[in-house]
């Protein structure tokens, strides 16, 4: 074909009237024109409209290939748009967009925030706590929300977050002739007459100093779920700064306990497979994963390396807590990709013999970690030694 089958058009909440001429050509040629029953009303395609199915699913449009064919989306069509998905599945030459000012721009156009400056999340099907990395005394974010009884939850949230001075915007329809914005606190009582599509603008320069969560590993151990099995908050730090996460890069957690390496992992942009023996415990990263808003950045993995590791995508780190064994190393060096980072942490002596051979023969970091902390001594105060750490570091 000379053009591209599929169009896929952004389109505001001023409907047709508000499209340039390339979408309303677009629309005017299609044989078959998908979206949601809103976009499709908006646009006025009358019987060439195809609703998207629920659950959500592009099969019916890539099944029409070879047809002229749009698809409409909000505004811009590769921010949590399905302009995203079916780029995926195409070729470059196969589809053409033409997106329209988003919800992001559009926000940002009404608040006077510079875009670049601001965070911005769809919390229309994501939980809060993604917001937790983000909410922070100064913050301004941008977020997508399901309907108007969100924002009344969002505002629920919040204040259990101790965050109930954060200065909310609501945004109603932005772009239409129905365009609302309203502002309110995250402590006030919030309107109960809020048109979807909405989003909600954070402003918290009048947070509380100290709001949020730590930018950097090594988060408090009181912020986890745990029953003793954490690996405590500066052998963390530590840990995550030898095992050198990056965006996007797996991580093989072995041994996960509360799963806080994986959160703290997934915190700095990764994604982890959280590797547990103990059924009991998963639900504990479970918890931890849900807390920190990074559940869809962490796999709870019910198994015992290194059985389970056979059939696990390659990891770009591996770390092995406490417990690790000759067997489990054997089995997990001929796994470690070129270029794979892997950290060991000991706690016995057996173990630290046994990292010790490991780093004569592979090579990399030997280090002991030892921290002692102030406590009552008397009426004084003294070192309290906690039990040292040997960990090793490598690069495959």
């Amino acid at each position: 074909m000379d053009k591209p089958w599929l169009t896929i058009i952004g389109l505001t909440e001023d409907g047709l009237p508000g499209l340039p001429d390339a979408s309303r050509e677009a629309l005017a040629a299609a044989d078959l024109v998908f979206g949601g029953p809103r976009h499709l009303a908006l646009a006025a395609v009358a019987d060439k409209g195809c609703p998207w199915p629920v659950p959500f699913d592009i099969a019916p449009v890539l099944a029409a290939r070879g047809r002229r064919v749009v698809v409409l989306t909000s505004g811009d069509p590769f921010w949590h748009g399905a302009g995203g998905t079916l780029a995926g599945h195409l070729a470059p030459d196969e589809w053409i967009a033409l997106p329209a000012a988003g919800v992001v721009a559009l926000a940002c156009a009404r608040l006077g925030w510079r875009a670049e400056g601001v965070v911005t999340l769809g919390l229309h099907a994501a939980p809060f706590a993604r917001l937790r990395l983000h909410l922070a005394r100064g913050c301004r974010i941008i977020a997508t929300l399901r309907d108007g009884a969100a924002v009344a939850a969002l505002a629920e949230w919040l204040r259990a977050q101790g965050s109930g001075s954060a200065e909310l915007t609501v945004l109603e329809r932005l772009g239409g002739p129905a365009e609302r914005i309203r502002r309110t606190r995250a402590d006030d009582p919030q309107p109960d007459d809020i048109a979807a599509p909405v989003a909600v603008a954070i402003d918290g320069a009048d947070l509380p100093r100290g709001t949020g969560i730590g930018t950097v590993p090594g988060r408090p151990e009181d912020g986890f779920t745990h029953a003793g099995q954490i690996t405590k908050s500066p052998i963390r730090a530590m840990t995550l700064a030898a095992l050198a996460p990056r965006p996007g890069a797996l991580l093989w957690d072995i041994g996960g306990g509360s799963g806080a390496i994986s959160v703290e992992w997934a915190l700095a942009g990764g994604d982890a497979i959280c590797i547990e023996p103990r059924a009991d415990r998963l639900e504990l990263i479970r918890a931890n994963t849900a807390s920190f808003g990074v559940g869809h950045l962490v796999t709870p993995f019910h198994g015992r390396a290194p059985d389970a590791l056979s059939d696990l995508p390659e990891p770009d780190a591996v770390f092995v807590g406490g417990g690790g064994s000759a067997a489990l190393f054997d089995a997990l060096w001929p796994l470690m990709p070129s270029g794979a980072r892997l950290v060991a942490n000991a706690v016995t002596l057996e173990t630290e013999s046994l990292l010790t051979v490991l780093s004569a023969r592979y090579g990399g970091d030997l280090m002991r970690i030892e921290i002692a902390r102030a406590a009552p001594l008397g009426g004084m105060r003294g070192w309290q030694p906690a039990r040292s750490v040997v960990q090793w570091a490598v690069t495959a």
